[in-house]
């Protein structure tokens, strides 16, 4: 660890605290459990993962996802806000701990690998844009609607423009604004939103601001979380039932936690192991059951709160927990003043940065299609919901691969006097010896683009003008030969035989080699046709020429 950074994290640390407490207990309305269980969700479950998982950057806690979902299944066995309803929102949490392990054992972190840099930069403006869109009756002191995101902000918009805007709460917000705003730009290292938190505080409790109508958090209580395992709901049938809620929780803590990873440690430059985070995440749910709350995923917005605070590593988390130990403990008091006005300018700050215009740019200019694949991420997270705006994302970044594995990028190579390779397309028939043309395919020969690749390849000697006496693929980017792969490379061979034509190969990998052999195929067209690359093969054929 960069010690020069230390100070930086705790203060970032000390930013997510301010901002995460309040969060994470409004999240327990969501998720139908007391309000002190998402404290509860900042100690253990952050401590765990900063041990065990491998992201720089994620940080875990209550999600407001993972905690809709939770509402929606046990709230069909036990009354919110109870006992048993505790209990077995712990069950749950236990649940996903067990099935993140199972992942990790059959490595099924490989998954974050279907999310492209396209796909991410829209995953978190859309993130982006639910948070911000979510916060503005918060800002303005009105009724908050119910509904998806774009239905609260028209309930919002209709609030303001019927004048119930409460004027007190707004003052607090825009000053909320513009210390944040202004502090960061005056100089990043100010933890600008922790003194808006800690000012807005002092002046609560002096001014009497709920008196003129400004909400704030209200009574906290304080004090340990209980240890152990939930109790009076470890039975078999309460697992049958909570099996499809734990399996849908798991699912998004899956994929947003490798999703918001991978974004950050692309912004970063940094490495992370999709593996190592399934057992953190594992284990921070195991906490979570332990010590009496309910789910944790992997955040965007507190993982962004943390990054536009200036915090590089788990140390801001572990402050954070630090902080809301001494929180639970001995301020529980104070923070009953905090407007929700303050959480609510503070987050919608969040949102904004969290759309990233810069790289939605870049992709615009670059490659207009993937931008079409982030803007539709985005939309999806927005009017849908993150858990499905992931799996979009997921699914689109398949297609997006399999789009450019199934057209790759394929030439013609040639050689100079000097030995030079060149490269032409494939219309131009262009010859690298007398009756020779080599092939290059792009990607590797599977399913998808097997019939193209023999579709182009007989193009190439059915056109030929004069005929060819020799076809060469020239294997260097391909990876992998499928069963259907292989099949194609026979098909190939056969019709260029029945031609007069010979297959020639080069630039064969150890790995394709080896399944050539396997199929068959080394056999069928010969040892003797299987070169190191292409200058063996033009060497080849201009001696036999003659």
């Amino acid at each position: 660890m960069d010690r020069a950074l230390v100070p930086r994290d705790i203060a970032a640390g000390l930013t997510l605290a301010a901002l995460a407490i309040p969060e994470v207990m409004g999240y327990t309305k969501i998720s139908g459990t007391p309000v002190v269980t998402g404290l509860y969700t900042l100690l253990a479950p952050v401590l765990v993962f900063a041990l065990f998982g491998s992201s720089r950057h994620l940080v875990v806690g209550a999600d407001s996802a993972t905690a809709a979902i939770l509402a929606i299944g046990v709230g069909a066995l036990a009354a919110g806000g109870s006992a048993e309803y505790t209990a077995l929102a712990s069950l749950s949490a236990l649940l996903c701990a067990g099935l993140l392990i199972v992942a990790r054992l059959l490595r099924l972190g490989f998954i974050a690998n279907f999310l492209s840099r396209s796909v991410l930069v829209g995953f978190l403006t859309g993130v982006g844009v639910q948070v911000a869109a979510g916060e503005v009756a918060g800002m303005f002191g009105v009724a908050k609607g119910s509904g998806g995101t774009l239905d609260k902000l028209a309930h919002a918009l209709g609030e303001i423009a019927a004048g119930h805007t409460n004027l007190p709460t707004l003052a607090v917000s825009v000053v909320v604004l513009a210390v944040v705003v202004g502090l960061g730009r005056a100089d990043k290292r100010i933890p600008g939103a922790l003194l808006a938190v800690a000012g807005a505080i002092v002046a609560s409790a002096a001014l009497g601001l709920q008196a003129k109508g400004v909400e704030v958090l209200g009574t906290v209580p304080g004090g340990l979380p209980p240890i152990g395992l939930p109790t009076g709901v470890l039975t078999l049938g309460n697992v049958e039932a909570l099996i499809p809620t734990a399996v849908s929780m798991f699912a998004v803590i899956l994929a947003q936690s490798a999703a918001t990873s991978r974004a950050y440690a692309a912004r970063y430059n940094d490495s992370f192991n999709e593996n190592v985070d399934l057992v953190g995440l594992g284990l921070a749910n195991l906490g979570a059951a332990l010590t009496g709350t309910f789910v944790v995923n992997g955040s965007p917005t507190k993982t962004e709160m943390v990054d536009s605070a200036g915090g590089r590593s788990q140390l801001a988390q572990l402050s954070a927990g630090a902080i809301t130990l001494a929180v639970l403990l001995f301020l529980t008091g104070p923070l009953s003043y905090l407007p929700n006005a303050v959480l609510s300018s503070v987050v919608f700050l969040i949102g904004v940065r969290l759309v990233d215009w810069r790289h939605l740019a870049s992709i615009a200019r670059l490659r207009r299609g993937e931008l079409a694949v982030a803007l539709a991420t985005a939309a999806t997270v927005v009017l849908a919901g993150v858990e499905q705006g992931i799996f979009l994302a997921m699914g689109l970044s398949v297609v997006e691969h399999l789009y450019h594995t199934y057209r790759p990028y394929d030439t013609l190579l040639t050689v100079d006097g000097d030995g030079r390779l060149h490269y032409a397309a494939p219309e131009e028939h262009a010859e690298a010896a007398p009756g020779l043309v080599v092939y290059r395919f792009g990607a590797a020969l599977y399913y998808a683009n097997a019939s193209r690749f023999t579709e182009e390849a007989f193009e190439l000697f059915e056109s030929a003008d004069p005929p060819l006496r020799w076809l060469c693929v020239a294997a260097g980017a391909v990876g992998d030969v499928d069963f259907t792969g292989a099949d194609a490379i026979r098909q190939l061979h056969d019709e260029l035989a029945q031609a007069g034509v010979q297959l020639l190969l080069c630039d064969l990998s150890p790995n394709v080699r080896a399944q050539l052999d396997a199929y068959g195929l080394t056999e069928l067209i010969g040892e003797d046709c299987l070169f190191d690359d292409v200058h063996a093969v033009v060497a080849h054929c201009r001696a036999a020429a003659g």
